[in-house]
């Protein structure tokens, strides 16, 4: 076995040899321990020049490294020809040939959904992830998403604060965790579910291969559900991916005056679903929904005026001075109360949005 995986490692490794030409070689050839038996002008008649890359490069360090890695404890390598490669990756125009995983990979064959937002997400948009991805990983799903700031991290928070499994597809090699301020959250989705990553083990974070991941996360899962996204977002490359393999798209609105808003209402508008609650992810999935929690099914107090006020767009004070007619240091007062009660929260430029 590991021969075998060594051959896959090798074939894997060599710089300027693709994605592409791997899978164009093993459909040639069969397994990677065929390709090189072949020799290379055999292999030169299906890769061209990219033979003599393949045969030339000294892959013997860097396989060593891979098998080590391999051996050690919820460390997994998987290949196309693994039984544990996740059959909804199987279907997409570019599978990876390989997958290193830290954690369970059974995981990465679960029926899944992908989360996805902005990194600089305001607080209502980090709370509204972690509890759709709290209900929809008590419904059976697993969440799947970047394992990025904002968004990304709320949605792993909200399905392991759930009891549920979630898998973070990375841009680095597996052995690196990006970003540092997420270290205990990688540590924690390793324990608990999977972190998996097409790259080579020592590979850093480099910006072009994040948006080359993202077919990952949306290959896995049965759709992407969008939470705040500027125009430019990479979560709207990734919902775009998810269209191209036949995956639903979902996006919740938000505010006209928000400009993490906007990606969300433009994917809407060319056909996204648009979504309010976790449920209505479910009922277009066919997933039965959980059943309601006590406190969920619980009659909830009537907002304070000052919330009412508030609205659900984010605010300035000044605005909110104009809104209520209080003086300015009795509605500091109680914006502290409120935002100290989980109920709001100070946004920069000094304005204010509710959480609730």
């Amino acid at each position: 076995m590991s021969d075998d995986l060594a051959a896959w490692l090798r074939l894997t490794l060599v710089p300027g040899i693709g994605g592409e030409t791997q899978r164009k070689l093993l459909a040639a050839f069969g397994l990677p321990s065929a390709i090189f038996a072949a020799g290379r002008l055999a292999v030169r008649s299906v890769a061209g020049d990219r033979a003599d890359a393949l045969f030339d490069f000294a892959a013997g360090e860097a396989v060593d490294r891979g098998l080590a890695w391999a051996a050690e404890d919820s460390h997994h390598i998987v290949t196309l020809a693994d039984p544990d490669y996740p059959p909804a990756l199987l279907g997409i125009a570019d599978p990876p040939v390989l997958l290193y995983v830290r954690g369970d990979p059974a995981l990465l064959s679960r029926p899944s959904l992908a989360i996805v937002g902005s990194r600089n997400a305001t607080p209502q948009g980090r709370r509204t992830a972690a509890d759709f991805a709290r209900t929809l990983a008590e419904a059976g799903l697993a969440i799947v998403s970047g394992l990025a700031l904002g968004i990304d991290a709320a949605a792993h928070r909200g399905a392991l604060d759930a009891g549920g499994a979630t898998i973070a597809v990375i841009g680095t090699g597996a052995d690196r965790l990006y970003p540092a301020r997420n270290r205990d959250l990688a540590l924690e989705i390793a324990g608990h579910g999977a972190i998996v990553s097409e790259f080579p083990l020592g590979t850093p974070a480099v910006a072009h291969n994040f948006p080359r991941r993202n077919r990952i996360i949306s290959g896995l899962a049965r759709g992407v559900l969008v939470i705040e996204a500027a125009p430019e977002s990479g979560s709207l490359i990734t919902a775009r991916l998810a269209g191209e393999q036949g995956r639903e798209v979902f996006a919740i609105p938000g505010s006209i005056h928000s400009p993490l808003a906007r990606g969300c209402h433009r994917l809407i508008r060319d056909g996204a679903k648009l979504v309010e609650t976790a449920r209505d992810v479910l009922e277009e999935l066919g997933q039965a929904a959980p059943a309601a929690h006590p406190v969920a099914a619980a009659a909830t107090p009537s907002d304070p005026p000052l919330l009412a006020a508030l609205g659900h767009a984010p605010c300035s004070f000044d605005e909110l001075v104009e809104r209520t007619g209080m003086a300015p240091e009795n509605l500091l007062a109680a914006l502290l109360e409120l935002e100290l009660a989980g109920r709001l929260a100070l946004l920069p430029g000094n304005r204010y949005q509710r959480l609730d």
